[in-house]
């Protein structure tokens, strides 16, 4: 079967290991979603209340326990420092597919990472037997349309007011793979 979650994957890159997300990581990720330049991006503004993170934190390791998807911290072999964070979500295992997505601190920007992460993920999408991955970007969001068009991503369309931010409707770029 597709993606038997039984024991959940960790992986590495050449400079990253990627993790299973726990109840612990709350604390890190908190230390990028409370970022506004971060989350400029994302489908919500920034989080400054630690509490939140870790309920959406705990909702994502729910989801990995029920088969839904997979997020995984990202963290430097180097010295274990965390970058960033990706998944698998959506996972339907009917119709072999499932979305991505990577968030990187600030600090991690322009190193390579996501590129690097993805590339890995994608290749665990295919070895596990999904054929079809989807993206979704913010309208403006050039750098992470840059890292999945380098992965081989095609831009499928375009959803007019996707996403409602701040009292405005954003405008979200779809992207796909197949495997």
């Amino acid at each position: 079967m597709i993606l038997e979650l039984k024991r959940l994957p960790i992986l590495e890159t050449e400079r990253l290991r990627l993790d299973p997300l726990t109840d612990a990581d709350a604390r890190d990720v908190f230390s990028i979603v409370d970022d506004p330049e971060v989350m400029a991006y994302w489908d919500w503004p920034e989080i400054d209340d630690p509490d939140v993170v870790a309920g959406i934190v705990r909702t994502q390791v729910e989801a990995m326990h029920a088969g839904r998807a997979i997020h995984w911290t990202m963290r430097a072999l180097a010295d274990g420092a965390f970058v960033g964070a990706c998944e698998l979500s959506d996972i339907d295992r009917r119709h072999r597919r499932a979305e991505v997505s990577f968030m990187l601190g600030r600090n991690a920007w322009a190193e390579g990472y996501a590129r690097e992460a993805m590339r890995t993920v994608v290749a665990y999408a295919a070895a596990s037997g999904l054929r079809k991955l989807t993206a979704r970007t913010h309208l403006g969001n050039r750098r992470s349309e840059s890292v999945l068009e380098e992965l081989g991503f095609h831009e499928e369309g375009l959803v007019r007011g996707h996403i409602r931010e701040d009292g405005d409707r954003r405008d979200c770029r779809l992207f796909g793979l197949m495997l």
